[in-house]
């Protein structure tokens, strides 16, 4: 009976423990909501990465803390958080921001890394092609296989050369071949697809590597040489086209062309001019013949090889590509930037290329371990037993029993094969497989796309940052669309509260003492002396009539009512009424005259409706954020705000 006793007094002991140590965490309290320290510390630190910590600091965020959690209350109560717009928008945000988290962050971090050590060498390398659909059915696959095996064996025996093999008549399928022979020249990270890269940077030079599969088909690939990255260059070029390459007479003229400009050039004719006037290339021409910043594989081999070879500032003679003649100059080059500035850049590139299902694939796997992934094959393959060619249009007939029967199991929650009926329902299937192959390959894709749903329901929940984030667009996108109600689009439609509050406020938007003057500018002092006598009885008309007779260029007028902070020439002299001395300002001369001076006044409401607008806004959210104090309870626990350092 005691040790009862004792265990019932521990528990409570416990439990009270608990309770306050919640208790503790709470910084702020609206109406039920609780909000603890720790979610509001890091808002805080979030929005004052650059301030000490002071009660200060706190207190004074606090208060515009206060303010955002009323009006998302407000929006939450008035249901907008229930809106399907508001959600549609949500769901597109929490979308984009759940891809970091259903990754595998390690090895796409790996990834970035290659990437950036394979950008530090460039490959040459040639291929053997032998097309074949991805979604090509079992047998053609067989057959692409054993081409590509019967031509690397043709090679690897040394009867035949690569170049050989690749042109001969059963040899490559890459249309190009009949051109390069396989040879695909230089390349670097993320210019060819993930596979054929990972293939050419793993063989040495002179090797040639087993069937590659890509989206493409097989290939074959042989790494002809490997040099250390050339970085990148800006040239500008001066092009004279040549329509058929193999004519040689208009090779000939074209040539003739290039070198004139050339010589041009050479006896210091400005290359933007002759760029603009003789460049067929018309989509720089107008530019100075200037082209974006490029890398190898970018251009014609021929011109990378020039541009490439050049000094800064340096001009090339003309040479000839498939394109015609080129002159080109040399502008800039960069090295290879060092892998912090360009980390973010690869790993959106990694993130957006094949590679990136490395990274899916492998987060899967661990996945299934976490959550103790099950599948039930012998109820599988009674689905792949039954189904025909209705599986084509998304039909598989099972009876009730098969429906009701356990598929897969992840973190003890069970999927029937009913629901994976239902997936197989939602789209066309690939007619290329027969039907048993279908059910095989989409229940793969169901299987991974359902953990992954499972692991996306969880962020919240196992990352922290995760769901202040979420919760940071939520309240975001309710507060945007509520004060857009409330404040700015009410303070631009509302013209009869605007038009009050200029009239309570006016004074707050006046014109600062002004002038109505006709300005002169002259010429000369001598012209300035002339202007100020002619201007006690002479209009400013008259005046520039008479002294610009014989040139337009004695005497400039300007008239209009001025400020000072408009016209800093204003502030150069004395406002008195009448003509004013000569001024020198800007080596020009000038004389004022003034007509009239006008004393601070209101701005009309049209004259200055931007910061009338503006401070109509600040009053209507002062007002809204008071009378929500009014309407919410809410209460700070200053000792825990406090313990914030």
């Amino acid at each position: 009976m005691k040790s009862s006793i004792r265990i019932v007094l521990l528990l409570l002991s416990v439990l009270a423990i608990n309770s306050l140590q919640a208790q503790n965490s709470i910084v702020l309290t609206v109406e039920n909501e609780n909000i603890t320290v720790e979610d509001f510390e890091a808002i805080f630190r979030k929005n004052n990465r650059d301030s000490a910590v002071s009660r200060e600091s706190l207190d004074e965020y606090m208060e515009l803390f206060i303010d955002f959690k009323l009006k998302v209350r407000e929006a939450k109560e008035m249901g907008m958080d229930t809106n399907q717009a508001f959600i549609k928008e949500l769901d597109g945000y929490r979308k984009q921001l759940a891809r970091p988290y259903l990754t595998d962050s390690e090895m796409l971090d790996g990834l970035v890394k290659e990437a950036y050590e394979r950008k530090k060498t460039e490959i040459r390398a040639s291929h053997i092609l032998v097309t074949v659909d991805p979604n090509a059915a079992p047998e053609d696959t067989l057959k692409a296989w054993n081409k590509i095996i019967t031509l690397r064996k043709r090679i690897v025996d040394g009867k035949e050369d690569f170049e050989a093999v690749a042109r001969s008549k059963s040899g490559s399928e890459d249309p190009s071949v009949a051109d390069n022979g396989g040879d695909l020249g230089y390349f670097s990270v993320f210019q060819m697809v993930y596979p054929f890269e990972e293939a050419a940077y793993s063989l040495n030079v002179g090797e040639i590597s087993s069937p590659i599969r890509t989206r493409f088909g097989y290939h074959l690939v042989k790494v002809t040489d490997r040099r250390n990255a050339m970085g990148e260059v800006k040239v500008a070029h001066i092009m004279l086209r040549v329509a058929d390459i193999r004519n040689e007479e208009e090779v000939r003229q074209a040539e003739t062309r290039a070198r004139e400009v050339y010589n041009q050039l050479l006896d210091g004719a400005t290359f933007t001019d002759l760029a603009l006037k003789y460049s067929d290339d018309k989509t720089t021409s107008r530019k100075g013949g200037e082209l974006p910043w490029f890398g190898t594989g970018k251009m014609v081999e021929e011109f990378e090889k020039v541009a490439f070879a050049l000094k800064t500032g340096e001009l090339a003679e003309p040479f000839l590509t498939q394109y015609g003649w080129h002159i080109v100059k040399k502008l800039e080059s960069k090295d290879i930037p060092p892998f912090e500035e360009i980390q973010a850049d690869l790993k959106g590139k990694v993130s957006r290329d094949t590679r990136a299902d490395i990274t899916r694939d492998s987060f899967i796997e661990k996945l299934k371990k976490e959550y103790a992934y099950k599948s039930y094959p012998e109820v599988l393959k009674k689905l792949t037993a039954v189904a025909d060619t209705g599986i084509y249009e998304g039909f598989l007939t099972i009876n009730s029993k098969l429906a009701n029967s356990v598929l897969m199991e992840i973190d003890g929650k069970v999927y029937l094969a009913s629901e994976f009926a239902n997936y197989l329902g939602q789209r066309k299937q690939n007619r290329k497989l027969k039907p048993a192959e279908v059910v095989a390959n989409r229940f793969e894709e169901w299987a991974e796309d359902r953990i992954l749903t499972y692991e996306d329901s969880r962020l919240e929940g196992k990352h922290n940052a995760f769901r202040l984030l979420m919760n940071e667009y939520r309240d975001g996108i309710l507060l945007f669309e509520l004060t857009d109600q409330k404040v700015w689009s009410k303070a631009v439609n509302d013209t009869t509260g605007l038009e009050l509050f200029y009239e309570q406020n006016k004074n707050n938007y006046l014109w600062p003492e002004r002038a109505r003057v006709e300005i002169f500018r002259c010429s000369s002092q001598k012209v300035a002396a002339k202007v100020k006598k002619l201007a006690k009885k002479k209009t400013g008309a008259d005046i520039v009539s008479a002294l610009n007779k014989k040139s337009a260029l004695n005497v400039q007028l300007e008239e209009g009512l001025f400020s000072r902070e408009e016209k800093e020439l204003l502030t150069k002299i004395e406002w008195k009424n009448g003509p004013s001395e000569s001024v020198e300002f800007d080596g020009q001369y000038y004389i004022i005259d003034f007509n009239e001076i006008v004393a601070p006044l209101p701005k009309k409401i049209s004259e200055a409706k931007g910061a009338i607008t503006a401070d109509y806004q600040d009053y209507l959210e002062k007002e809204w954020e008071s009378a929500l104090r009014k309407k919410y309870r809410f209460q700070i626990n200053k000792d825990v705000l406090y313990s914030i350092r």
